[in-house]
């Protein structure tokens, strides 16, 4: 009975070793890294896409047509109401029905940049709704156009709102690029589940998926903070100087 135990204590020790064992991580670690780089170039394609989109659509949702701010509020309505993942599974499994095939790559960027511009549209509209009406009623006291007022006068002052939160969505999308990996997408979290459903080493493999992200994120949200100092800095010089 006692050798019983012993035997078991022993089994189990050596499975939390094998846990625990990274001793291999040099064979896979470069694959990550390219999954990484996958994951890094698609988070910087859909911002791209989406903080340019976004802008568009935020527009549109205070246009004075009504026909246009219906459609852009039912675009965004309908991505905020429906998860990143189907919309993903949609665009990749979906549209071949109808003809429609699109890379995987490709996918993942039209599907994440759709979800994103619809989040990304609401944080613009925020920002340009919290600038004071009296520098909308000052513009056009100058006889400046609705479109000159929004380009000099309300954007460059809804930036300095909506970058805190802007900087937060631009961390949260490289942690969402691992969405992705549902439709065959290597990037970081896709291949180290190709890699640990090879060595069964998930608990190393993952843990090293989890430090990568931390290291790439965490210095990006000082970085958010950072720009957002330095921007209510600017701000702040800004006024005194006009007083």
């Amino acid at each position: 009975m006692a050798a019983a135990r012993a035997e078991g204590v022993v089994a189990m020790l050596r499975n939390l070793a094998r846990l625990f064992d990274f001793s291999d991580a040099h064979t896979y670690v470069p694959d990550l890294l390219h999954g990484m780089v996958i994951s890094i170039e698609l988070t910087v394609i859909v911002m791209a896409l989406g903080l340019t989109f976004g802008l568009v659509v935020a527009l549109a949702r205070l246009s004075r047509r009504r026909s246009v701010r219906s459609a852009a509020s039912v675009y965004v309505e309908l991505v905020r109401g429906t998860p990143c993942l189907l919309q993903l599974f949609y665009i990749y499994f979906v549209l071949p029905a109808v003809g429609i095939k699109l890379p995987p790559f490709t996918a993942g960027v039209i599907g994440l940049t759709i979800n994103y511009a619809a989040y990304l549209s609401e944080v613009y509209r925020a920002g340009i709704q919290a600038v004071a009406k009296g520098q909308l009623e000052a513009a056009h006291a100058l006889g400046m156009s609705r479109s000159l007022t929004m380009r000099l006068v309300i954007l460059p002052q809804a930036l300095r709102i909506v970058v805190p939160p802007l900087g937060n969505y631009f961390i949260s999308l490289f942690k969402d690029t691992s969405l992705v990996s549902v439709i065959t997408v290597r990037e970081l979290v896709y291949t180290g589940q190709i890699i640990a459903a090879v060595n069964y080493q998930y608990f190393a493999v993952f843990t090293i998926v989890g430090i990568i992200y931390l290291a790439l994120s965490y210095p990006g949200s000082l970085g958010v903070q950072y720009l957002e100092r330095r921007m209510r800095i600017g701000y702040r010089r800004r006024t005194l100087g006009r007083v």
